[in-house]
């Protein structure tokens, strides 16, 4: 059974999508630590980040830094984060999050909930900061 990831890819499942490439995928993540928290899969399903191949490994972190270039020209911050937990969805996955402190970073905090105007108009500043790097 495909998971939940692998749905948004396929579109089956919307998402607000700020990156695409033949073998990665960015979009927003819908209970965001702080605006501009996105999430960076590939789109080959595998819940382990240390089981994916090499060549899958190294262009997965060299999409997300792309990506986290894009969100740092976006969403105001001291640097982005990343975390990968990867306990919640079976499916590979890099959190990056907008921080100007440590604590931004912690999972147990209560989550944003934002509009889905604001969501899309996030996704698509940062989708258009993507593409001009």
């Amino acid at each position: 059974m495909a998971t939940i990831f692998s749905r948004i890819v396929a579109g089956e499942i919307p998402s607000y999508k700020v990156a695409e490439s033949d073998k990665f995928y960015a979009f927003l993540d819908i209970a965001p630590l702080a605006k501009g928290h996105t999430l960076v899969i590939p789109k080959i399903e595998d819940d382990y980040i240390f089981h994916l191949d090499e060549q899958t490994y190294a262009g997965l972190w060299d999409f997300a830094r792309k990506v986290a270039a894009a969100v740092e020209k976006v969403c105001p911050c001291k640097r982005v984060g990343v975390a990968v937990l990867g306990m919640e969805v079976p499916h590979v996955h890099i959190h990056l999050v907008p921080l100007n402190n440590e604590g931004d970073l912690d999972f147990k905090k209560e989550k944003l909930s934002l509009p889905a105007e604001q969501m899309q108009d996030i996704a698509s500043r940062i989708a258009e900061a993507f593409d001009t790097l």
